[in-house]
């Protein structure tokens, strides 16, 4: 089973974000900083998610994992639904995605169990400032 790791950061609220996902499995770590522009720090978790789902669909991954410190995410793919609208479509996408592997399962973790995702979309608010070179 591959183990994904998905966090979103922003520099103000809303503000520059990114999105941080770090996968292990299969012998091997994968980690991704990916620069969001301007949104919500929700926002940005939902995007760290759909990012990872997109990547791990991309690799041919059939059985995931994913590990959320956003509980307002986790719960919303729990349930199915969310009480803002603004979020609806993020939520849609993300459940469309999610429907597409063999087994997914969601699970909340305390942000100290997700620092490494957390660095990573941290790295890509750098990015997106070009304080940090991006190969």
């Amino acid at each position: 089973m591959i183990e994904v790791y998905v966090d979103g950061a922003t520099a103000g609220n809303p503000g520059l974000s990114g999105a941080g996902i770090f996968i292990k499995g299969n012998g091997e770590n994968l980690q991704y900083s990916i620069p969001l522009g301007n949104m919500t720090n929700h926002e940005a978790e939902y995007h760290a998610l759909i990012k990872g789902l997109e990547i791990c669909l991309e690799r041919n991954f059939r059985v995931v994992s994913f590990r959320t410190d956003s509980q307002l995410v986790n719960r919303a793919i729990e349930k199915e639904y969310v009480k803002n609208p603004e979020f609806s479509p993020l939520l849609a996408k993300a459940l469309e995605l999610s429907k597409q592997f063999d087994l997914f399962f969601m699970k909340w973790i305390p942000s100290s169990q997700n620092k490494v995702a957390d660095e990573l979309a941290r790295k890509a608010i750098q990015q997106h400032r070009g304080d940090v070179k991006t190969p």
